[in-house]
């Protein structure tokens, strides 16, 4: 082994990559999980028609190559002192391709992406839904199987892969032509960052991205043979799913200048949740980023849900799988973001003080649904409004709305948790941008009366994937010793007790409540 020109000769490190919506980030961490070197990029969405989002995969392969050598060029150190890469991805996006060349037959299809909404409407409403569901309710009472409640309880939505791949497989005649010749692969995006780091050799999943499809049995773990026919989804074309901490071959020399094994991919929110040491059954966190996903571990079983929250596999280490279930709501960042795109503040760090400088936000409320509203309401035609608006509204009410919708919808989430899951929860763990401002934070805490705890490490679902690659590698030996790796920043306390906030809310909220029911079916077919 050569020596490091700072002398370090043995020292030794991991890569995580975490792909999210707006950009892709590479780490190197050390054995303490400090970031020696980092790179980030911008991801470029496209967006080829109303209520189309994509992505070129090519572009994303080159801009996932450009991190990894910045994030190592930034730490000083060798590309061959990196000792594994884990992958953390967004969920749900995906691309198909051709399986001799390679060549992918269309951009990626973005968790974002409304072209099959008429498609999901329609197919829950049909009349074999109902047959379904139908059949589904007698043999839970038949086997008491809670795998069959659950599909029962099967509605799709457009952030699935599930129609969106059944739209594409209808309207490429290219894929439906590969598929006929059983030339095709389909993949989240993991599964194309495999295939192009090991130049075509490996076309896998891991559970965690596995599930979140919403073309995978959960209860069976396996991809689900009953929902691939109803709708004509091919199985051959889907990828072999292994353990989220899996050997899963070496990047291609070619690429980096050494072998790097991968030892993990992973969905992102389950990566922040395992980067967050949430390993035991109750504990919860949220991620407020682009969109906001609140999960709760609930152990060896999977949870099945009546209002909508999903039962996803966190991640699955040699025979043990940790299930959670995840509530979301879809436009968290996005929200904040358009405000700042339409000049209601120039940067993010003033809006808390915007929100601070008045009292309340003077009745106004703000409906956060750029695509849909998710659980409880499960409505992809709710639009984003402002209501309440009157000639004394200011720009600081305007940001205050904005601001407390999203602690409303946390509330919003964090109920239907609490009263399906019956597990008790004693304190949530926040992470992802907007967990940075600290008035949708204590908000949050106020009207949830629960301690919630932002970490001082950042960017959580990059952590967790190199926590589970540095597991698979012995770098670390135990999750023990990752808990004993995290920080708190903040620990917001709830302030009830004092000032009776979340009674003075009670009233702010059922407006709430009520522009969100004013909100939705406004988008009717297009």
């Amino acid at each position: 082994m050569g020596t490091h020109r700072n002398g370090h000769r043995k020292e030794r490190f991991i890569l995580s990559v975490d792909i999210g919506t707006t950009s892709i980030r590479c780490h190197v961490y050390d054995k303490e999980a400090k970031i020696r070197g980092t790179c980030t990029t911008k991801v470029s969405l496209l967006y080829p028609e109303p209520g189309r989002v994509e992505m070129d995969p090519e572009e994303l392969w080159q801009s996932f190559v450009t991190v990894v050598k910045g994030a190592v060029q930034d730490s000083g150190f060798q590309m061959r002192q990196m000792e594994a890469i884990g992958i953390s991805t967004q969920r749900a996006t995906f691309t198909t391709w051709d399986r001799l060349t390679g060549r992918v037959f269309h951009n990626f299809i973005s968790w974002q992406d409304l072209r099959a909404a008429e498609l999901v409407k329609s197919w829950n409403q049909s009349c074999t839904m109902k047959f379904v569901h139908g059949a589904m309710k007698v043999l839970h009472l038949l086997t008491r199987q809670n795998r069959f409640l659950a599909a029962s309880l099967v509605v799709f939505s457009t952030q699935h892969v599930s129609l969106r791949l059944a739209w594409m497989l209808c309207n490429c005649p290219e894929l439906s032509k590969a598929v006929d010749g059983n030339n095709c692969c389909f993949g989240t995006i993991d599964t194309w960052l495999l295939y192009k780091l090991t130049k075509g050799s490996v076309h896998a999943t891991d559970y965690s991205n596995a599930s979140t499809t919403g073309i995978f049995d959960s209860y069976q773990m396996c991809w689900s043979s009953v929902l691939c026919s109803l709708l004509s989804l091919p199985l051959s074309i889907l990828p072999k799913v292994q353990n989220t901490s899996h050997n899963f071959g070496s990047s291609d020399p070619s690429i980096f200048g050494v072998a790097i094994p991968i030892m993990s991919v992973m969905a992102d929110q389950q990566a922040a949740m395992f980067g967050e040491c949430c390993f035991d059954v109750g504990d919860v966190k949220i991620t407020m980023g682009t969109g906001t996903f609140m999960d709760i571990n609930t152990g060896a079983k999977p949870h099945t849900s009546i209002a909508g929250l999903y039962p996803l596999v966190g991640w699955k280490i040699g025979h043990n799988v940790v299930y959670l279930a995840e509530g979301n709501a879809a436009d968290t960042g996005t929200a904040i973001k358009w405000a700042q795109e339409l000049e209601l503040f120039t940067d993010v760090c003033e809006t808390e003080e915007m929100a601070n400088s008045v009292k309340d936000s003077d009745g106004v409320c703000f409906v956060p649904s750029f695509s849909g509203l998710q659980a409880p309401l499960n409505d992809p035609r709710a639009c984003a409004s402002f209501m309440g608006l009157k000639p004394s509204t200011t720009k600081h009410h305007l940001v205050r709305a904005i601001l407390e919708s999203v602690a409303f919808r946390n509330k919003q989430l964090y109920d239907i948790m609490r009263r399906e899951t019956h597990i008790p929860i004693s304190k949530i763990r926040a992470d992802g941008g907007v967990c940075t401002n600290d008035f949708v934070m204590q908000l949050t805490a106020d009207l949830l009366g629960l301690k919630i705890a932002r970490p001082s490490h950042f960017d959580m679902s990059a952590l967790g994937a190199a926590f589970m690659a540095g597991l698979g590698v012995g770098f670390w030996n135990s999750q023990e010793e990752l808990k004993m790796l995290l920080s708190t920043d903040h620990l917001f306390l709830p302030q009830n007790a004092l000032q009776g906030v979340a009674s003075h809310y009670k009233p702010i909220l059922q407006s709430w409540e009520r522009a969100l029911q004013r909100s939705m079916h406004w988008y009717s077919k297009s």
